[in-house]
């Protein structure tokens, strides 16, 4: 007869946990990704000074990004932390959490449109993890680049097929950023050269967009990615714009505007 052994969190990670029991001296967890194993939130980790009644901070049944101070495997026991953990860490682990999550989502599409067992989705899952981070960033690649992208990982005929089809749905995450330029153009055929300048932008890049707003004004948006690559393309564009409004005697000036995310990724 064997025992299985369960799987403890280390020291200094940070984790997701449900609290299930409300004490004087603190409350007891749950963590979520080890098997729903328990840990202990002490009073004074809750928050900052003095707390007169830790129901004014956690709630049963609520979901907290912890950080894990001790364990000791010998006794089960896991001393956790709220009060350690920053803005960022939990932005960071709810955002794995729910990558996490939208990743078993697509697999389940997989093993329904191809009649795969249990067995066979988490191969394929070992297959993805060999490759990349996480399978919802494997189908997101899959879904722009193709399944090429995963060739080497030798999956068979219906479950390629199965993954293409599932990627071919997903809406993959995209970001904006845009401007306002502001062009003039005093010479009589002004209209026409700034026309051409932009039109000369747009055919050179078709991610860009630019609109009129009513002189002079015009917005100028890129899609991209993400905010490195669009920032990449935004900066010789507007820098060409520029170049040929002002070679014909106008004036260019560019105003940033609130970049944002065209999809949650």
């Amino acid at each position: 007869m064997s025992t299985e052994i369960q799987e403890m969190p280390e020291q200094g990670e940070i984790v997701l946990a449900t609290i299930t029991k409300i004490m004087d001296h603190g409350a007891y967890v749950t963590l979520d990704e080890y098997g729903a194993i328990q840990g202990f939130l002490h009073i004074s980790e809750i928050a900052p000074g003095w707390i007169r009644s830790v129901n004014k901070f956690v709630k049963e049944g609520e979901k907290k990004v912890l950080l894990v101070k001790k364990v000791n495997p010998d006794r089960g026991d896991i001393d956790l932390s709220l009060k350690q953990v920053s803005n960022d860490q939990k932005k960071q682990k709810l955002k794995e959490v729910k990558k996490f999550e939208k990743g078993r989502t697509l697999l389940q599409s997989v093993k329904e449109k191809a009649d795969l067992a249990d067995s066979d989705i988490e191969k394929l899952e070992d297959s993805i993890y060999s490759k990349f981070d996480s399978v919802y960033d494997a189908f997101i690649e899959i879904g722009r680049k193709g399944v090429e992208t995963v060739k080497d990982l030798k999956l068979n005929k219906k479950t390629l097929a199965a993954v293409e089809e599932v990627c071919s749905k997903i809406k993959l995450p995209s970001v904006e950023i845009r401007g306002i330029m502001e062009i003039t153009n005093n010479r009589s055929d002004g209209v026409e050269v700034i026309k051409k300048s932009l039109l000369d932008a747009i055919k050179k890049d078709p991610t860009i967009d630019i609109t009129y707003l009513g002189a002079p004004k015009y917005r100028l948006a890129i899609t991209a990615d993400d905010f490195k690559t669009a920032e990449k393309v935004l900066k010789p564009i507007i820098e060409e714009i520029q170049k040929k409004v002002e070679k014909n005697n106008g004036t260019f000036k560019f105003t940033r505007e609130e970049s944002k995310k065209t999809r949650e990724d």
